[in-house]
């Protein structure tokens, strides 16, 4: 893919990533998308993750100092953290098959793995959960009605970021003669 290509994805990877920074429903940002794409797209790994990666802390870092006006990290971060390096691992399977259905399935399992992997964050490390069964199972219970938009929010950003990446790599078509 030329550098002129990249550009526009490049503008679709920052987009994602600031969805973080504007007003948005709970749980429903690109950033998840955003693991995926990279993790499909990006072809050295260690930029893969990172990419995602620095992202998440630049917008933490923004969103500490501009929205919340509280620190930047908490102890659920590092399981934060984890769920977004799952969803750029689930994105590696995608690469060379980035067709529609394999995308809206990728993306449908990177929203269950960051629900998953962000509630054991909470239940261990919030002290908001027994660390019990009944613990675990209510703080799960508490977090379903996010799950709704977190997976709304994975397919729509990553049909965006995989279609608009698609589109970018066609050969462009010649103009039509007369």
């Amino acid at each position: 893919m030329t550098a002129r290509k990249w550009m526009p994805i490049l503008g679709l990877v920052a987009a994602a990533a600031a969805t973080r920074l504007v007003p948005h429903p709970p749980n429903f940002t690109a950033v998840g998308a955003l693991g995926l794409f990279g993790g499909a797209w990006i072809a050295d790994r260690r930029l893969a993750f990172g990419a995602p990666i620095l992202a998440m802390g630049l917008s933490d870092l923004g969103l500490a100092a501009f929205v919340y006006g509280t620190q930047a990290f908490s102890g659920i971060t590092p399981f934060v953290y984890l769920a977004m390096a799952a969803c750029v691992g689930l994105g590696l399977l995608l690469r060379g098959r980035c067709r529609p259905l394999a995308v809206g399935v990728g993306a449908g399992a990177s929203a269950v793995a960051f629900f998953v992997v962000t509630n054991l964050g909470v239940w261990i490390a919030s002290g908001m959960y027994p660390w019990t069964g009944g613990g675990l199972a209510a703080c799960f219970a508490a977090a379903l009605p996010f799950f709704g938009r977190t997976l709304a929010a994975h397919l729509l950003f990553a049909g965006v970021l995989f279609g608009a990446a698609h589109y970018a790599d066609r050969p462009s078509a010649a103009p039509a003669r007369a």
